[in-house]
């Protein structure tokens, strides 16, 4: 997997505009020439190494508003790895081990990439007797991104775009597992300057393939099974970066249907020297697009660009 975002790295990047040039691929030691053209949209649940504290609450007791937690120096971002010794993957699981814990709890935490360690006693909630630390906390991420490429050979795939990040650290979150399900585009919001749209939908059903890593390049998994009826064109050849060139290009996304579909961009600029997942600018054209959209919303991240029937980026 490492190797083949080499190569097949990325898509347009939302509200942003911005998209990547492809290089040679490999798959282990066989030499992918050909792909399936994605377009289709995917949800991802995201489950972070850790439990990230997102924010604090105070806690009603018998003695006035606490938060234990926040006053023993745990902080926003702070990542929560074990509790008593105990590691913890869900949330679930903390708080099963806060509520059982009989005086002080012990926490390790990760801040800034150093491991620490503190110790506190849980607050008792007056209105439902619970022992609790005052914590919002968050096990998983979950959203809508749209697919890259398909491999045809064993349906192992790229979507996003982009990484999966923190919202406040802009980080790349480390990933301890990710599931894939289907998604039904409900709605859109559409775009305008300062404000980015999105497209709004649902999780239709569970789990519909696995996530193998997180990159700043986009998402790495593989499908259950290859959406055949949803494929907008027959397997396509990648194209070499330096044949991608300023000028006419489509990209492929799915708005307001059931089914992929090709609207028109323009490729503005290319650098052909950019050292991370950003080598080219585009700017949408097609009428249609810009009328529903506004332009590239959130969840069009990863859609694939096509030019001269070739898949670049």
């Amino acid at each position: 997997m490492n190797k083949l975002y080499k190569k097949l790295c990325g898509a347009v990047a939302a509200v942003l505009m911005i998209a990547v040039v492809f290089a040679p691929v490999s798959v282990g030691a066989a030499q992918v020439d050909e792909v399936y053209v994605g377009g289709m949209p995917f949800g991802v649940k995201f489950f972070s190494k850790g439990i990230v504290i997102v924010g604090f609450t105070e806690i009603e007791t018998s003695e006035g508003q606490e938060n234990p937690a926040y006053d023993a120096g745990l902080r926003v971002n702070d990542i929560i790895t074990m509790v008593n010794g105990n590691e913890v993957k869900t949330s679930g699981e903390l708080i099963s081990l806060i509520e059982q814990c009989d005086g002080e709890v012990q926490i390790t935490y990760m801040r800034n990439g150093d491991e620490n360690t503190v110790n506190f006693k849980p607050s008792l909630c007056l209105s439902d007797g619970k022992k609790k630390t005052g914590m919002w906390i968050r096990d998983t991420t979950a959203g809508i991104g749209t697919v890259t490429f398909i491999i045809p050979e064993n349906g192992e795939f790229s979507g996003l775009g982009h990484g999966i990040c923190d919202a406040e650290t802009g980080e790349l979150l480390k990933m301890e597992r990710g599931t894939v399900v289907d998604v039904q585009i409900s709605g859109i919001s559409r775009g305008k300057s300062g404000t980015p749209g999105e497209l709004k939908g649902y999780f239709t059903s569970e789990k519909s393939g696995v996530l193998v890593k997180n990159t700043l390049s986009g998402v790495y998994g593989y499908l259950t099974e290859i959406p055949y009826d949803l494929i907008p064109l027959p397997a396509t050849e990648v194209g070499d970066k330096n044949e991608v060139h300023t000028g006419e290009a489509e990209i492929w996304c799915t708005i307001d249907s059931e089914q992929p579909k090709k609207y028109k961009i323009n490729i503005d600029e290319i650098h052909r020297g950019a050292r991370d997942n950003r080598s080219f600018s585009i700017t949408v054209t097609d009428k249609e697009l810009l009328e529903k959209t506004g332009g590239i919303v959130q969840g069009m991240s990863g859609s694939p660009i096509i030019q001269n029937d070739r898949i670049i980026g």
